[in-house]
C-alpha cells in the first residue's frame, strides 16, 4: 500500500510502498477515508517533538471504514464507518484505569510511535475505534479526532464554567473548534487572538471577538475589552513563548491559562504580579481522553460544533502536497485544517 513516511527528522516526508499492516485477534483494520494534517506533524518532521522509531507513517487524525476485524472483535464489522482515538495504550495500568491514558508507560501515539494515517490502511486495537455517525463526513471526523478533541480536553482541564470569559490564542484547527466548544460550555465572551486576517474573519463569523495581534497588543486589547478585568480562562494553541506569556498576562483574578501548543523554548513570568497576586494557574494540556470522544461526536452529530463552513481543505495522498501543507503550518499560513483524502 502507499504511505507518506518520515524517514529522517529535518527532511521532507517520502512516499513509499509498504506492506499492509498485520491484524491481530483484537484489532480492527481500517481503510482510511480521511487523515488530518496537524501542526504536531510539522513538529515531528522538524524534530521539535521526536517521532520514533523511524521510518514511521505520520498522521494521527483518522477516519474511515472497517476493512477487516480480528477474531476477538465483537463491536465492529466490515463496512462500518469509524474514527480512531490516537493513543494506543495497555488499558490495564494505573493511568489507564484512572482515565489518564495519555500517561500509560507503554502507550504509543499513532503517527508518532507507530504507523499512522498518511496511508491507505491502518490497524489499531478495537478499544481505539469509535463508531462514526452518518451525519458526520469523514473529513470532519478526522479533524474531530485531534483538533476538536484536544480543544475539548483543554477546556475541561481549564474548568471553563458558564458565564466565564475566555481568550483563545491561535485560530487554526484547534482554535476554530475551541471557539465553538467554549460557546457550548456557556462562555459569556470569547476573544479570538491571531495575526492572520482570514482566520480572524472566520472567528468573527463564529461570533467570537477578534483581536488582531498585528494591530494591537493582545493583552492590552483584552484588558480594554474586559474593562480592565481580564479573562477567566486563556487557552494557548500556538506554541510560542510570546503567546504563552500573553495568555498568562491576560488572566483575571483566579484565572486559568491552559497551554496546549508545543515548543522547546521557555518563557518568563512575573510570579507575584501575574500569578501569586491573582491566585492564577498555569495548566499543562497533554492530548485528550478516549472518554471525551463520545460526547464530542454527539455535539458534531447535532451541529453544536460545525466544521463544514470552509474550514477544511482536502488534498491527495501525495508526498509533495503533504510536505507543502506542513511547510505552510510551520509558517502559520492561511490553512485552518488540511485533510488527506486517499
Amino acid at each position: 500500500m502507499k504511505a507518506i513516511r518520515l524517514i529522517q527528522s529535518g527532511l521532507p516526508l517520502e512516499e513509499q510502498e509498504i506492506a499492509a499492516p498485520p491484524i491481530g485477534d483484537g484489532d480492527v483494520l481500517i481503510q482510511i477515508m480521511a487523515a488530518g494534517i496537524c501542526h504536531s506533524d510539522a513538529h515531528y518532521r522538524a524534530g521539535v517533538s521526536k517521532a520514533e522509531p523511524l521510518p514511521v507513517t505520520l498522521g494521527h487524525e483518522v477516519s474511515g471504514t472497517v476493512e477487516k476485524v480480528g477474531a476477538d472483535v465483537r463491536g465492529f464489522r466490515p463496512g462500518d464507518r469509524v474514527c480512531v482515538h490516537y493513543l494506543v495504550t495497555c488499558g490495564r495500568c494505573l493511568s489507564c484505569q484512572s482515565d489518564c491514558e495519555q500517561f500509560c508507560p507503554t502507550g504509543q501515539m499513532i503517527g508518532k510511535h507507530r504507523d499512522g494515517g498518511y496511508a491507505e490502511l491502518i490497524c489499531v486495537p478495537e478499544r481505539n475505534v469509535f463508531r462514526l455517525p452518518d451525519e458526520i463526513p469523514f473529513e470532519e471526523a478526522a479533524v474531530l479526532m485531534c483538533s476538536s478533541a484536544t480543544s475539548l480536553h483543554a477546556l475541561n482541564k481549564a474548568r471553563l464554567a458558564p458565564g466565564e470569559t475566555i481568550a483563545i490564542f491561535g485560530i487554526g484547527g484547534l482554535g476554530i473548534s475551541a471557539i465553538q466548544l467554549a460557546q457550548q460550555f456557556g462562555a459569556a465572551e470569547v476573544y479570538a487572538v491571531d495575526i492572520n486576517p482570514r482566520k480572524l474573519a472566520l472567528a468573527e463569523r463564529l461570533n467570537a471577538i477578534p483581536v488582531n495581534a498585528c494591530v494591537d497588543n493582545p493583552v492590552a486589547k483584552i484588558m480594554e475589552l474586559s474593562y480592565g478585568r481580564g479573562v477567566d480562562v486563556a487557552v494557548e494553541l500556538v506554541g510560542l513563548p510570546l503567546t504563552m506569556r500573553q495568555a498568562v498576562q491576560s488572566l483575571a483574578v483566579l484565572g486559568r491559562a491552559a497551554l496546549v501548543g508545543l515548543t522547546r523554548e521557555t518563557f518568563a513570568i512575573a510570579p507575584y504580579q501575574e500569578l501569586l497576586n491573582k491566585e492564577a494557574e498555569i495548566i499543562g494540556v497533554s492530548d485528550h481522553l478516549a472518554s471525551e470522544i463520545p460526547g464530542l461526536l454527539d455535539m458534531a452529530k447535532t451541529a453544536k460544533i460545525d466544521l463544514s463552513r470552509g474550514f477544511i481543505r482536502t488534498m491527495p495522498l501525495e508526498a509533495g502536497a503533504v510536505n507543502g501543507a506542513l511547510d505552510r503550518l510551520e509558517k502559520f499560513g492561511d490553512d485552518v485544517r488540511v485533510v488527506i483524502t486517499p
